[in-house]
């Protein structure tokens, strides 16, 4: 795929802080060889987990959102490789695949005014392109029997995601989302807001589970459309968990694994669920980082776990001194998936 940029190892030591005495993490994340086809490599490789980066904000642009996603996946590498590696979590666990390379389709958003109707449906269209190299480079990755961990981007990814699962299974899959809103719109256009409509509608997936729901973020369409699918799209708010609490936390983990952990699923997580995160829409109320961390380990040791999608997360739009702690989080939640795969560590 001429999309792909493959990274090296001296992509990951030109961002690497070595110290005396310290092994980074980044000294031992696995990179495909130069002279080698990247899916051969993945495929004989045996570490079990593919870091893949979507460096790209179109979707949240055709969604009418705050662009600055496309920066995610940057600011997460140069935190990830200067992590520890150490006994609880090991770089060589990890294959850095490298990112898919969107920067065409990125200038020619750059062109595009959301307000004039064509410019809108031409964006729509290089989301569509989008969905085509997400959906091929994730089933690649599943098809080599490894488990993808994808960063950046707008949620409108969580349709090649899905799709990308779906075919490497060869039969409609699950999904989970840790979320303030659904991703459930309507089918106008694709864009960050309805990647799981299209995916739903579409036949490639059977069950999907919103976590976390923000009450006052879904319209009353949303709402009367999850109802008359109520036995394949199920929800808990957080307001019933957190502002009311009529429903706990961990039961409501547990009812969500329940309803779709018997078959491949993939592992949604959108930063605007968690406050003063820097993301398309940033919120201040909202479940804890700790909360997220916990929730990204319990559904994340379930066998059909498939794949981890962080998304939304926009490091450009946080304009203080420390706009690197977005892509920093991100980096250690994706250490808290990896761990959750571990037996010792259940």
């Amino acid at each position: 795929m001429d999309k792909l940029n493959v990274f090296s190892s001296k992509d990951l030591a030109k961002i690497t802080q070595h110290r005396s005495g310290e092994i980074k993490f980044g000294e031992k994340i696995i990179t495909v060889p130069i002279d080698e086809n990247w899916i051969e490599f993945i495929t004989n490789c045996e570490a079990k987990f593919v870091l893949i980066g979507l460096p790209e904000d179109i979707g949240v642009k055709a969604n009418l959102g705050r662009t600055g996603t496309a920066t995610a996946f940057e600011s997460t590498l140069k935190s990830l490789v200067n992590f520890q590696h150490n006994k609880f979590c090991k770089g060589s666990e990890l294959i850095a695949l490298g990112e898919i390379d969107f920067s065409k389709e990125m200038e020619i958003s750059k062109t595009l005014d959301t307000t004039i109707k064509e410019d809108r449906k031409t964006l729509f269209s290089l989301v569509e392109n989008i969905d085509k190299d997400v959906s091929f480079v994730i089933s690649t990755i599943i098809k080599a029997n490894k488990i993808p961990i994808i960063i950046g981007g707008g949620h409108n990814n969580a349709y090649g995601n899905i799709k990308g699962l779906a075919l490497a299974k060869g039969i409609p899959v699950n999904a989970i989302n840790f979320d303030a809103h659904t991703d459930f719109r309507i089918m106008e256009g694709r864009h960050s807001g309805n990647g799981f409509t299209y995916a739903f509608e579409e036949g490639f997936l059977k069950k999907y589970f919103i976590f976390g729901l923000h009450e006052n973020f879904v319209s009353k369409s949303v709402f009367n459309t999850l109802k008359t699918i109520e036995e394949r799209v199920k929800y808990v708010t957080y307001e019933e968990m957190a502002v009311r609490k009529t429903k706990s936390f961990s039961t409501e983990i547990t009812n969500a694994l329940k309803f779709i952990s018997s078959t491949p699923f993939g592992l949604e997580l959108d930063l605007d669920a968690i406050p003063n995160i820097p993301s398309s829409a940033m919120t201040l109320s909202g479940f804890s980082v700790e909360k997220a961390r916990h929730f990204i380990h319990l559904v994340g040791k379930e066998e059909n776990a498939c794949y981890f999608h962080i998304c939304e997360g926009a490091p450009d739009l946080d304009l203080s001194n420390n706009n690197h702690l977005t892509g920093k989080l991100i980096a250690t939640l994706i250490l808290d998936f990896i761990k959750s795969k571990k037996p010792n560590e259940n």
